[in-house]
């Protein structure tokens, strides 16, 4: 018997295709090969050519179907360009030879372009919705209509009223919030960033106090910034009615950051020491952010942290992560 003859092996074309949902240009060729692959036949077809090419009639007869369904089906394929046909010499004339010219499919569906032109994720947090606190009086919480709970007592902190607050204040320690880790894998992390209104933390109120509040990132220390003071000498532009004249009113806001720099605050380094990759992103479901009044600082001045309703600016505890 005669040995089966072997075809040659050929590489035709680009052999990965990858194809943007957001560019119209590609819809039409995005449909064909949903058509094409939409047959389990021309799915068997092109796992057979996947190692070999094929002539038209082997095809047919691998698969037991007649050659002129075998053909309409390599047609199908071609306009798909997942394979091309061409024509080598056979015993009896000429033949047509399917090659398969496609190794991998790729279709990208988030629209690259507009995630660069508008390349942050934000994500805003209540101050009352920390994860885990640590403090020392003075403290205490408020929300719109005043004092939550009982002053100056810690286990205030704990009492299911603390996620309505808007305003969180303490003399020494620390609050931690877990915002959800919503890093997009498929995009290039370049930055992470918080911002938040904040000022120090003096009985009524002290314009001069300073106060110095070390900001983590995962645990990655960013830097310390010294608040000038407890400021209450005018009302804040946001904080309600029913709370007093004569106590803190408002704070500044700031900026923490991190990218492959270093560590920011308001866009200035000041930690060179660290990038993005200390923080290991891709490692935890969340991002973590401790705020702290750490007990052998220069100036332990404590921290008022404002929310929505209090202070100068309408936000809460802002993350942005910026590709």
């Amino acid at each position: 018997m005669a040995s089966k003859r072997k075809l040659p092996v050929k590489i035709i074309g680009e052999r990965d295709i990858e194809l943007h949902l957001s560019n119209p240009n590609h819809h039409e060729q995005i449909a064909k090969i949903g058509k094409a692959l939409s047959s389990p036949i021309r799915l068997k077809i092109l796992n057979l050519l996947k190692n070999t090419p094929l002539s038209l009639q082997e095809i047919a007869g691998i698969l037991k179907i007649p050659v002129s369904s075998t053909a309409l089906h390599i047609k199908i394929l071609e306009e798909a360009r997942l394979i091309v046909t061409e024509s080598q010499p056979g015993l009896h004339g000429s033949m047509r030879v399917c090659i398969l010219s496609m190794q991998s499919f790729r279709l990208e569906t988030f629209d690259a372009e507009t995630d660069l032109a508008d390349n942050t994720v934000t994500v805003e947090m209540p101050v009352g919705n920390y994860f885990h606190v640590e403090v020392e009086p003075t403290c205490g919480l408020a929300d719109e209509n005043g004092a939550l709970d009982v002053l100056d007592d810690i286990r205030s902190f704990y009492s299911p009223l603390h996620t309505k607050a808007q305003l969180l204040w303490f003399q020494q320690g620390f609050v931690e919030y877990r915002f959800p880790n919503v890093s997009n894998p498929l995009l290039k992390l370049s930055e992470i960033m918080f911002q938040m209104e904040i000022c120090s933390e003096a009985p009524g109120f002290l314009e001069d106090w300073p106060s110095d509040i070390t900001i983590s990132i995962n645990g990655i220390e960013v830097t310390t910034y010294c608040s000038p003071g407890d400021f209450g000498a005018r009302r804040g532009h946001l904080t309600p009615r029913a709370w007093p004249n004569g106590r803190t009113q408002y704070g500044m806001l700031k900026s923490f950051s991190v990218s492959e720099k270093g560590g920011f605050l308001d866009g200035k380094l000041v930690n060179p020491q660290i990038c993005l990759d200390d923080l290991r992103v891709g490692d935890f479901p969340y991002i973590s952010l401790k705020i702290e009044i750490k007990k052998d600082a220069a100036h332990i001045g404590g921290i008022n942290l404002f929310g929505e309703k209090y202070g100068d600016f309408p936000v809460g505890i802002v993350m942005n992560l910026v590709y």
